[in-house]
């Protein structure tokens, strides 16, 4: 399984988006933070496992 660039450039955005949003909750800690932060941390640790772990397919 490897990954084209497309989807990595879409798994990068979702790291990065979802990590700053997890981090803004976790520096507000308005209520419910906790759940929130989950909600964005969980996806942003995926996106960067996957990109961490599956090679990158380049064409040729």
């Amino acid at each position: 399984m490897t990954l084209t660039p497309l989807w990595a450039t879409g798994l990068f955005l979702v790291m990065v988006l979802c990590g700053r949003q997890f981090r803004e909750n976790w520096k507000a800690q308005n209520a419910g933070w906790v759940l929130r932060a989950w909600s964005y941390g969980l996806p942003a640790a995926a996106s960067f496992a996957l990109l961490a772990l599956l090679p990158l397919e380049f064409g040729g």
